[in-house]
């Protein structure tokens, strides 16, 4: 098929799918207009969260920010980068507040949510603040804010103490507007995000000519999930489009401008295997997807392209794959445990930098205790491994840590 048919071809298909979509935003619009609350229905209001105590020691080393977790990107990428092993550390950053509320309206139930929780991240990695997790607002189908993106699967998380969790896991909370014409077990969303992505330099990364790059993102990032439940559990699709430029604002002789498409599928199940026992497994794989993964490095990463002069090196979107899988067992109504295995492997670019991060595995087991409702008691043993890109060099992560957890919740209204 020719260049010119393929063009014509895709936007057939294109506009029958937008045709499709506008087809059932009107019915669901139309249907929620007709709709009336229920005669018993009221407002409430929500306001829950648990204070949380963290205990343990670990018997290597992390980046010192990150003290408190297992997360694999921060481990050493060469010897001894962090001072020497063991060290013991305590902290109450999981501990979370948030606010709930439903208001019933003439277009379904109106619901917010407000949740924040005490683990700094970013310029305050390491302190212990008040970090916004969620801020979105729901109309019957329609809702907008920062949530859960559809293209992750919050129900494999395992039922873990440790606060990072798996390292192939997809996990982003992230800035959206979407649409949800199939609600309930069964459900379908659709949504577009807030976009953006990093780029690594890689042995380049000295060089004055890659000082004007500038990252672009003119379009945003589109994902979409469908979840089949059923007695037994569910089973889940999810994908996810985007398109990132970057922009050489440098006047020389190089224009090393370009982009690159990013695009990624994740497949997600929980298995009731038995009535105490769950089975939490997803895989996952694309291009350009990292900052969407739970504890990835960069989406772009660096190969040589000497032939031109113009444009010696090229960005090129860094395939992934990251894999989980969990068993959640409970023992009885007060004890239970959580053990599995994570992985991510990273394809990356020639020109990275040889300790650059490449693969990673992710380990744990637990037993957890609750005496009474609400409060939970527990030790976990964890373990992971940094591998880096083409150096040779691997660190792995060793510990223990205890936690003391104790959940409130009290509802107004309803």
């Amino acid at each position: 098929m020719g260049k010119g048919k393929r063009e014509m071809s895709t936007k057939r298909v294109g506009a029958r799918v937008v045709g499709t979509i506008c087809l059932l935003l009107g019915v669901t619009v139309l249907a929620q207009a007709q709709a009336t609350p229920a005669a018993d229905a009221k407002p409430s209001m929500e306001i829950y969260g648990f204070a949380m105590l963290d205990i343990g020691h670990d018997f290597k080393q992390i980046h010192p920010d990150w003290y408190d977790t297992m997360r694999l990107t921060k481990l050493p990428a060469v010897e001894d980068e962090f001072g020497k092993d063991h060290n013991t550390f305590a902290g109450v950053r999981q501990s979370r507040l948030g606010v709930r509320t439903s208001v019933p309206t003439e277009l379904g139930e109106l619901k917010t949510q407000f949740e924040f929780e005490l683990f700094g991240t970013g310029v305050d990695a390491g302190q212990t603040t008040f970090r916004l997790r969620h801020a979105y607002g729901e109309l019957g189908a329609f809702g907008a804010g920062q949530y859960w993106s559809p293209f992750m699967d919050i129900d494999v998380f395992p039922n873990s103490l440790e606060y990072w969790g798996p390292t192939g896991m997809v996990f982003f909370r992230n800035v959206q507007v979407r649409w949800m014409p199939i609600q309930g077990d069964t459900r379908l969303t659709l949504a577009l995000e807030r976009p953006g992505a990093s780029g690594d330099q890689g042995v380049y990364a000295d060089r004055v000519e890659l000082e004007g790059i500038r990252a672009r993102f003119p379009l945003p990032d589109f994902s979409a999930e469908y979840r089949r439940g059923a007695s037994w559990g569910y089973v889940e699709a999810a994908g996810m489009l985007r398109l990132i430029k970057w922009d050489d604002v440098l006047d020389d002789e190089f224009d090393l401008s370009g982009d690159a498409a990013g695009w990624g599928i994740n497949l997600s199940s929980n298995l009731k295997a038995t009535a105490n026992d769950t089975l939490r497994l997803q895989f996952v794989f694309g291009e350009g997807i990292q900052n969407y993964m739970n504890d990835s490095p960069v989406d772009i990463g660096i190969v040589n392209n000497f032939a031109n002069p113009r444009q010696p090196i090229l960005g090129k979107a860094v395939p992934i794959i990251g894999v989980v899988a969990f068993l959640d067992h409970n023992w009885n109504k007060e004890f239970s445990s959580a053990i599995g295995y994570s992985m991510q492997d990273n394809d990356n670019r020639e020109a990275q930098s040889p300790d650059a991060f490449s693969r990673g595995h992710y380990a744990l087991g637990n037993l957890l205790y609750t005496p009474v409702p609400n409060v939970m008691v527990g030790g976990e043993l964890q373990w992971g491994r940094r591998e880096n890109f083409s150096d040779g060099f691997q660190s792995d992560g060793f510990k223990v840590q205890f936690s003391f957890k104790y959940n409130f919740s009290h509802k107004f209204g309803g």
